[in-house]
């Protein structure tokens, strides 16, 4: 009695493998997967940011030679010429700290510990960069981008999201300014005493380094203001 079933089993099943594929191959190997998606998007905007600042370099360029010749463009150029360093747009060089934040890689078998005690997450890149800002720090950058007004920390899941790239860990976060005061409002941070707490307890990366010499490049991201509008 049950050859029959089995035999109807496998009819419908044939039935409708049929019918979703409708004479395409379903495990087809030319189909993209996400990964091969995320690289292709990746490959777009790392040539999309090349073009920008090409056409960057190009407008500057051309309007530097435009000033020679037109006074207007000349004075707003010097109008906007001191503007460039409290705005982040010029490189800066000078004695400063580096902080590295990374994952626990220790393996930990306590059932009693949460996953994400293991992890760097955004509260903890914002406060150690809260805290160099609070110690004197002039220039600050995460993964070698610029910090601005504009400049949003964001983690997506296990990485860093900044500037329109995303990171792995291990962070640094390199700032120029006074080392001892920097240092003082790192280990003040009552923000950040969780992450240390953590640190010294599952294996997470806390390194604090002194740098006779930092360079930080300018910013480079579109500057642009976010904001929202009542409906009407």
């Amino acid at each position: 009695m049950l050859v029959p079933i089995m035999a109807l089993c496998a009819g419908l099943l044939l039935a409708t493998t049929a019918r979703t594929a409708r004479g395409t191959d379903l495990r087809s190997a030319g189909r993209t997967n996400v990964a091969d998606l995320i690289r292709a998007a990746e490959a777009k905007g790392a040539a999309a940011d090349v073009e920008v600042r090409q056409l960057q370099a190009q407008v500057a360029q051309q309007t530097n030679q435009l000033a020679k010749s037109d006074a207007t463009i000349a004075g707003i150029n010097g109008a906007a010429k001191p503007l460039r360093d409290p705005a982040g747009l010029t490189a800066m060089t000078g004695p400063g700290l580096t902080v590295t934040l990374d994952d626990s890689h220790q393996r930990i078998t306590d059932p009693n510990v949460d996953p994400n005690w293991l992890l760097v997450h955004q509260s903890d890149m914002q406060a150690a960069v809260n805290a160099l800002w609070a110690g004197g720090a002039e220039v600050v950058s995460v993964q070698g981008q610029r910090l601005i007004q504009t400049s949003a920390i964001r983690c997506v899941g296990s990485t860093l999201l900044l500037n329109g790239k995303v990171y792995s860990p291990p962070f640094t976060i390199a700032a120029i300014g006074p080392q001892q005061q920097m240092r003082q409002a790192l280990t003040a941070s009552k923000n950040l005493a969780q992450y240390r707490k953590d640190a010294d307890s599952y294996g997470l990366r806390y390194s604090v380094d002194d740098k006779n010499t930092l360079a930080i490049g300018p910013y480079e991201a579109p500057i642009g203001l976010e904001y929202a509008k009542i409906g009407l």
